[in-house]
């Protein structure tokens, strides 16, 4: 019950801020160690499966607070707040924690600084911000070279056992399997620009991107990333990681000049490829996902089918600034990664497949591509076509972005 209640609060932020507010100071009152007088929910374009906002006390102190919603969630645990901290990381603290399912709540001191989501939004719609971009951009490359030493002190291998514990899975393995796929699209009607088609015979088609022959079909990735994604396949290396490293929970700390995590929900020991995959795709090709209504503007989209093919052409390409941090999040992290697993023999043979089939999960689970309230029909495509281009290996001689990244230059 109390999971749907923060379901219900999490959609009411959006178009009745009052009743939200008042419902989730009910809520909270009802179990955490403060005297509530206030709380403000604080509705944010990145907060897809989340609330946050302000408390504040009867004696007048301000507090801030998140918490994450995960409907159909297999992890009964989340918020291992202490173990990042632990292992080096520089993470916002919260004073205090609820991991009580269905009432997963994290509460800091208040404080200021931005997140990176926000700084990088702002500069990509200002004009002659070139300096402050490359500023950023160091800033990312620092925080990317301190977190690959952090990768290096907690690498281990581990069970297939243990690994299947880590709360990261409800991300990817769970929502495959857990209830959210077939929530939804299976036997859905999905809304593409022209045409309204059920997805299970949109899933049967096989996809060409910007003149890119993709060997798949959305059946075909569904399918494999189940069987590959499944944590207990497999034991694997692993490191201490945050898990959900977007830019809405990395925060610019201006006076030292650095990143500071956020809301370690998901947060533990597990596969370091994993671990990569949110800050990958959402901080470098997810920004359609946050500002759907923004980005259609000047999106270019056509579609048809030719037989058992589905041809898109589209011009949406990720903005200097998050190819920056792409640059840097594989030649800082995953190519030095890589590079010590196979040196120690432990890199999996199919480690781009694993990597890509968790990319796929975060356009395709992240939100319902489907749903015609938040996504017209052309973001609905260009979400599909981008779900393709993470899951699908494109062909060698014209290679994806993604594709030609993975080769990590050899």
């Amino acid at each position: 019950m109390s999971d749907q209640i923060l379901q219900e609060i999490q959609s009411l932020q959006f178009h009745n801020i009052q009743q939200a507010n008042q419902k989730l100071k009910d809520f909270f009152s009802s179990f955490v160690p403060f005297d509530i007088a206030t709380v403000q929910v604080r509705p944010l374009a990145v907060s897809l499966n989340s609330i946050n906002g302000f408390l504040t006390t009867q004696d007048g102190r301000k507090l801030f607070f998140k918490t994450h919603i995960e409907p159909e969630s297999i992890i009964n645990e989340y918020y291992n707040s202490g173990i990042l901290a632990e292992a080096g990381y520089p993470v916002i603290q919260p004073i205090y924690r609820s991991s009580q399912w269905g009432k997963q709540l994290l509460i800091y001191d208040y404080f200021e600084s931005p997140s990176l989501f926000n700084i990088v939004w702002e500069l990509e719609n200002q004009p002659n911000q070139k300096n402050q971009q490359d500023k950023i951009a160091k800033v990312q490359n620092k925080a990317d070279q301190q977190l690959w030493q952090l990768y290096q002190k907690s690498l281990q291998v581990i069970s297939a056992q243990e690994h299947s514990k880590a709360p990261i899975h409800q991300l990817f393995y769970h929502r495959l399997t857990g209830g959210r796929f077939q929530q939804f699209y299976q036997n859905i009607d999905i809304k593409l620009p022209g045409v309204i088609m059920n997805y299970d015979d949109l899933c049967q088609f096989k996809w060409t991107i910007n003149g890119r022959k993709y060997i798949d079909t959305l059946e075909d990735l569904v399918n494999r990333a189940t069987e590959i994604l499944n944590p207990a396949n497999n034991s694997t290396a692993s490191i201490i990681g945050h898990g959900d490293a977007h830019n809405g929970n990395v925060f610019y700390e201006q006076k030292e000049n650095q990143l500071i995590y956020f809301d370690p929900a998901f947060a533990g020991r597990h596969s370091p490829f994993l671990d990569l995959t949110k800050p990958l795709f959402h901080n470098i090709f997810a920004i359609w996902m946050y500002y759907p209504n923004e980005i259609a503007k000047n999106l270019t989209i056509n579609w048809q089918i030719q037989g058992d093919t589905i041809e898109v052409e589209h011009n949406f390409i990720p903005s200097p600034i998050r190819l920056d941090f792409l640059k840097s999040k594989v030649n800082n992290v995953l190519k030095p990664l890589v590079e010590q697993l196979q040196q120690h023999q432990q890199l999996e043979p199919n480690w781009q497949e694993y990597l890509k089939l968790a990319l796929f999960c975060c356009p395709f689970l992240t939100m319902n591509l489907g749903d015609s309230k938040r996504f017209t029909p052309e973001i609905s495509l260009l979400g599909l076509s981008m779900a393709m281009e993470m899951g699908s290996f494109s062909p060698i001689e014209n290679q994806s972005l993604l594709d030609d990244t993975l080769e990590l230059g050899y």
